[in-house]
């Protein structure tokens, strides 16, 4: 079962969201630029960081790869 957040969108939606927004910034790129980097819409990369995206498996491989890290660290809550 997935878990939801208060809002009622799903936990693991809002993980990738913030893992793919600090690992981007960690690179310094922004969400053009790596939207550009990994074959996307810039307004579809910020949908996914708000956690408003239900992405595909090869979209996750994708934005892993642009990103230099393993899909499953995407997916991982968050460290505070």
């Amino acid at each position: 079962m997935v878990k939801e957040n208060q809002e009622g969108g799903e936990l693991i939606h809002q993980h990738l969201g913030e893992n793919l927004r600090k690992r981007r910034k960690s690179l310094k790129l922004t969400q053009e630029s790596f939207a550009q980097r990994c074959g996307l819409h810039r307004t579809y990369v910020g949908a996914i960081e708000r956690g408003e995206r239900n992405i595909t498996l090869s979209t996750l491989a994708s934005i892993a790869a642009a990103l230099q890290i393993q899909p499953q660290n995407l997916l991982k809550a968050p460290k505070s």
